[in-house]
């Protein structure tokens, strides 16, 4: 990420104050990196086993988003080769466990048109 002249703060898109959280769901929100932290969760995995649990993610983007979280402090490259999550990942990941814990208890709610579920494709929700 490119600085802020005379600012020791990390331009974020979409942001002119760089701050924190903002740099942080950036770069959260580019795709695949929640994918990766999550898989990651529980185990170490290599690069292979890691493309496979992200439904066979493209390893371009892959390695570009490992990259990026290894910068940014949540994934390590093991000794024996696979990715795994640092104490800052680990961390980050328990902070997604509230919300995990509630998106399971909306999955399962009587309300599925809140969740997108039965429009047709391409079909506008005030359409129905």
């Amino acid at each position: 990420m490119a600085k802020q002249a005379g600012s020791g703060d990390p331009r974020v898109r979409g942001s002119r104050t760089g701050r924190p959280i903002m740099a942080l769901l950036e770069l959260l929100g580019r795709r695949w990196s929640l994918r990766i932290l999550w898989e990651l969760r529980e185990l170490p995995l290599t690069s292979r086993a890691l493309r496979t649990a992200c439904d066979e993610a493209s390893p371009t983007v892959l390695q570009a988003r490992l990259t990026e979280l290894r910068e940014a402090g949540f994934v390590e490259l093991g000794d024996g080769g696979g990715y795994g999550l640092t104490a800052l990942g680990r961390e980050l990941c328990e902070t997604f466990m509230p919300l995990h814990r509630f998106a399971e208890r909306w999955r399962s709610s009587p309300s599925p048109r809140l969740r997108g579920e039965g429009r047709g494709e391409g079909e506008s929700p005030r359409r129905r």
